[in-house]
């Protein structure tokens, strides 16, 4: 057996000696792109598989270009993806900014491959200004194909639209978890309404869920079932490039925060300092609503009410940075009661994701509140089941939660192998049992 073993041992210090060579390294005739993805379908492997005649680095220091990848999403329920192009170093000045939009109805391939389309005309149109040549062959779409020229969004003038740009989504889910001691069923459903243009933003959301929870204990079984329901209407108009306002409105059952039901619609104004066109790379937005909200108590709160009528204010201030170093964000939340101002709610929560040097990157994240305004409490404390389980909102002055990390990375930065062999083992045995 001990012979066996340094025998294998041989065979992979053999292979891994033998394989070196042919790892891809840097070839000084073609760039080198550092892909910083924040999106849906940040398939990287994908993208150094389909464009293979780039140099991808995992260092945005060797970089000759540093690639920016966000995404919105669309009024009919696509994404909009922006790749913004960033020269570093010797190639520092150049921008350029590419866009590709998927429909809807698009399979997770057809996306992929129209972004890594988008993706390869990008960095084409960067080698040629910097002087790498003979990279690419432009070849033009087969004339005689059905798809030419079929692809593209319209807009609603030049179509005759039957839905005029409303778009309709329907949800459903049920689970079941369960052991031979307890069980939880789960089933959840949701319809949502939109309809976007450049001056109105229309979106009417409705959700209902059901809970179940079983668990044996030493003096029975404990049971919890509870139905929570919303809907939730939202209409934004445009008032100028950097202004609007709108209506928010809630109608609900909220069975852990003891409201039975509860009815608001709350006038709401924003103001963008940036423009909303540059919102997936930065944004800092001031938000202020007020309006009245009727709650209908499952029990008596603990101020005696079983039902009430109460004004709120709020004012958030968001500011959002993707730029090359790395990402970061702050919002700033206040709240208070109209009938008393001592009943008050302020949030503040940030995160940064910065890169220090080559292959070195800290992140933090935190967020603290501090909290005075749960006046819906019931009077009742929850039981030891309902406080274990969370299914009782629980009296809090204060909640925080901090979270630090790094990333170091070392070796090969120019390796583009892509080797897909054993992607679902995880490096695990078979029947793994836990």
């Amino acid at each position: 057996m001990r012979l066996l073993y340094r025998w294998l041992g041989l065979l992979v210090v053999s292979a891994g000696v033998i394989a070196a060579p042919a790892m891809a390294q840097s070839d000084a005739s073609r760039p080198n792109v550092f892909l910083d993805c924040n999106s849906r379908n940040c398939n990287s492997q994908y993208f150094r598989t389909e464009i293979d005649w780039v140099n991808w680095v995992n260092a945005r220091e060797v970089a000759d270009v540093h690639v920016i990848m966000t995404s919105e999403r669309t009024g009919a329920g696509g994404q909009r993806y922006q790749l913004d192009l960033i020269g570093v170093d010797d190639q520092a000045g150049y921008e350029d900014t590419q866009a590709f939009q998927t429909l809807p109805t698009d399979t997770d391939r057809e996306a992929l491959d129209g972004i890594t389309h988008t993706l390869g005309i990008g960095l084409a149109s960067f080698a040629n200004q910097a002087g790498f040549r003979g990279l690419v062959q432009l070849m033009g779409p087969d004339p005689e194909s059905s798809n030419v020229g079929t692809r593209r969004t319209v807009s609603a003038a030049e179509v005759d639209d039957p839905w005029n740009l409303w778009v309709f989504r329907v949800n459903g889910s049920g689970n079941l978890d369960a052991e031979s001691t307890r069980s939880n069923t789960r089933v959840n459903g949701s319809i949502n309404a939109s309809r976007v243009t450049p001056t109105w933003k229309m979106n009417f959301f409705g959700n209902m869920n059901l809970n179940r929870v079983e668990i044996d204990l030493e003096d029975g079984t404990f049971t919890d079932t509870r139905t929570d329901w919303g809907f939730n209407p939202l209409v934004v108009y445009t008032v100028a490039e950097k202004w609007s306002v709108g209506l928010q409105g809630e109608v609900a059952r909220r069975v852990r925060f003891n409201q039975s039901f509860r009815a608001e619609l709350t006038p709401a104004v924003e103001y963008s300092v940036f423009p909303y066109t540059e919102a997936t790379r930065r944004s800092f937005t001031f938000f202020y609503k007020v309006g009245p909200a009727y709650r209908d108590y499952i029990e008596p709160t603990i101020f005696g009410e079983t039902e009430e009528t109460r004004w709120e204010q709020s004012l958030s201030v968001n500011l959002a940075q993707r730029q090359e170093w790395g990402d970061a964000g702050v919002r700033i939340t206040g709240s208070h009661y109209l009938h008393d101002t001592d009943r008050y709610n302020l949030n503040m929560r940030g995160d940064i994701d910065y890169r220090i040097v080559r292959g070195v990157s800290v992140r933090a994240e935190a967020n603290v509140a501090w909290v005075d305004d749960q006046i819906y409490l019931p009077a009742d404390e929850a039981t030891d089941e309902e406080a274990l389980l969370s299914l009782q909102q629980r009296a809090s002055s204060f909640n925080y939660g901090i979270e630090l990390g790094f990333s170091i990375q070392f070796g090969s930065i120019f390796n583009n192998v892509v080797n897909n062999r054993f992607g679902g083992g995880g490096g695990g045995g078979f029947g793994r049992r836990f």
